[in-house]
């Protein structure tokens, strides 16, 4: 064997090093494990744990050092876990702020965060969709956004091709989009993250009107139509008619037979639009099974045309304007066309339901086709509805932590909630929540924070925004601390009460209260709480403010 590729020759003293492990017992290990390590860990323990370490010299002393140790571990460990779980909701919310979600990194999040924590999946949601409102406030309800917001609420959306490649932008290719989403509302209950799907439906749908080829006649009219459903399940029926009307009075639906309404698709519209597709279902069992006859069609499928009528007249019935014009209109179609057996069953119910209401006289309608704004789509109603999800998740996150965490914080779940009903003017019913948590939060210890970077200042008032403003003008760095960009539950719950006191004009005796609420607060809160202080400082003026001009106006 050759010396030159020996690890451990003659010449490294295999004996030494042999006599020396041989040395190694229980007793030598221990002392150098207590040295190198436990005596290094005791540093970050409370004065009276690591003082104990000073003297380890018997086993005694050691093993009552060492049993303190573990001891204030296990005491300290869910603070530790609460204050974790604070720091990584941080660490998302400012990533979300600093690199705007796209849908690769929301898909990111999503998986991540899933295999994480529960609650951290609930408080991106709740970011996310703050984040794209805040967005769409700003900058519009862009196409990147749309994707965006589908991702969020669980339609992962291929990237595959490049934004700007026409075929992304595709006329077909929004109308999938929105179809697949339309199928997902159908088949969910009600809530308010459905009312988001039907919202991004309406925009995928008028993402598809704007694209170049959108005047193929076939893709026309059903997205017309799909639109329609869409404005009747939220209660805008002119909207509903409008629609309806672009698809009736299109000069050639020659090419609409390569597509049809699937009824899947559709939301609850009516309890006769159930009948008509059950009976549909059950018509078609019957001929296979009983008759044994060849399924040869999707059954559950209405003529584009046929269903446009359909829903005007539905939507004229509920609006009661409708004319024996617009029943005739409909039997001259229907007779016009090779109806699906769907198409029969609607007619039939319609005319049916006819009979037993009054309709208006032959009325002259305007012969203008309806003036709608396919590449504005009204986004007021979507931002509304992210910022109420936003609030139900994290009153949801607020309730999880008071169940896990309330024996070392005190936490309050319903912060967000009377944040709402504020910004929504139910001062009645923020008053009761923030009086509430305000004698719950006074002399608590440990709170949470809520943060007012802009994906959270919408959800404030315009006297914050302005507070929050005169810091940065001050001191444009000052936001990279954590106490200038955040207020306590403490702080928000005072300012809301305070504000509902204001407007619902309580009396000088429920406000002089309330100034001694904002005293001990100001106590409370440390100095280098800038963002707390000055919140604090501004609603005691106001009081004051108030309570001079009662005074005045009484003499």
């Amino acid at each position: 064997m050759n010396n030159n590729c020996n690890l451990i020759d003659n010449s490294f003293g295999v004996e030494v090093v042999a006599s020396h492990l041989m040395s190694v017992n229980e007793e030598w290990l221990s002392t150098w494990f207590v040295n190198n390590y436990i005596q290094k860990c005791s540093m970050f323990c409370p004065d009276n744990v690591s003082a104990l370490f000073n003297d380890v010299s018997t086993n005694t002393k050691l093993q009552k050092a060492v049993s303190a140790a573990v001891n204030w571990r296990l005491n300290t460990a869910l603070e530790d876990a609460w204050r974790v779980l604070y720091i990584a909701q941080d660490f998302v919310l400012c990533q979300v702020r600093r690199i705007s979600l796209t849908v690769r990194s929301c898909t990111c999040w999503i998986t991540e965060l899933a295999k994480t924590d529960a609650r951290l999946s609930i408080y991106f949601t709740a970011v996310a969709f703050l984040h794209v409102a805040y967005r769409i406030s700003r900058i519009g309800f862009t196409d990147e956004l749309m994707d965006v917001l589908a991702t969020i609420i669980g339609q992962f959306i291929s990237t595959r091709r490049h934004p700007n490649d026409p075929s992304q932008r595709s006329s077909e290719l929004s109308l999938s989009k929105a179809t697949k989403l339309m199928k997902v509302v159908a088949n969910s209950s009600c809530s308010t993250v459905q009312l988001i799907e039907i919202e991004l439906s309406k925009a995928y749908l008028h993402r598809a009107l704007i694209c170049k080829d959108s005047d193929s006649d076939s893709i026309y009219c059903l997205t017309n139509v799909y639109l329609a459903v869409l404005y009747y399940t939220t209660g805008q029926y002119q909207t509903t008619i409008d629609h309806c009307t672009l698809v009736t009075r299109s000069q050639d639906h020659s090419q609409c037979s390569s597509h049809v309404v699937q009824g899947e698709l559709l939301p609850k519209i009516d309890n006769d639009t159930d009948t008509v597709l059950g009976l549909a279902v059950f018509y078609q069992y019957v001929r296979t099974a009983a008759l044994n006859q060849r399924q040869t069609q999707h059954v559950s499928v209405f003529t584009t045309e046929l269903f446009a009528h359909y829903l005007n007249i539905r939507c004229l019935s509920v609006t009661q304007t409708m004319s024996s014009d617009d029943v005739r209109r409909f039997r001259n179609c229907f007779c016009c066309k090779e109806p699906f057996i769907t198409d029969v069953l609607a007619v039939k119910t319609t005319i049916h339901s006819c009979d037993f209401c009054q309709c208006q006289s032959t009325t002259v309608r305007s012969s203008q086709q309806p003036t709608l704004s396919a590449t504005d789509p009204n986004t007021s109603e979507l931002v509304e509805l992210l910022q109420r999800s936003a609030v139900e998740h994290l009153t949801t996150l607020r309730q999880l932590e008071a169940r896990d965490f309330g024996s070392v914080a005190t936490i309050v779940t319903t912060d967000f909630e009377a944040l709402y009903a504020y910004k929504h003017g139910d001062y009645q019913r923020c008053s009761q929540l923030s009086t509430q948590n305000v004698r719950t939060l006074l002399y608590a210890v440990y709170m949470p924070d809520i943060p007012t970077f802009p994906e959270f200042i919408q959800l404030l008032d315009d006297d914050i925004v302005s507070l929050t403003a005169l810091t940065l003008i001050v001191n444009p760095e000052c936001r990279v601390w954590s106490p200038n960009v955040r207020i306590t539950q403490l702080t928000l719950s005072l300012y809301l009460m305070t504000q509902c006191q204001l407007k619902l004009r309580h009396s000088v005796t429920s406000l002089a209260q309330t100034l001694d609420y904002i005293d001990v607060a100001l106590r409370r809160h440390p100095l280098d709480h800038t963002l707390d202080r000055l919140t604090l400082a501004l609603i005691k003026r106001k009081v004051l403010t108030y309570v001079k001009m009662m005074r005045l106006t009484v003499f």
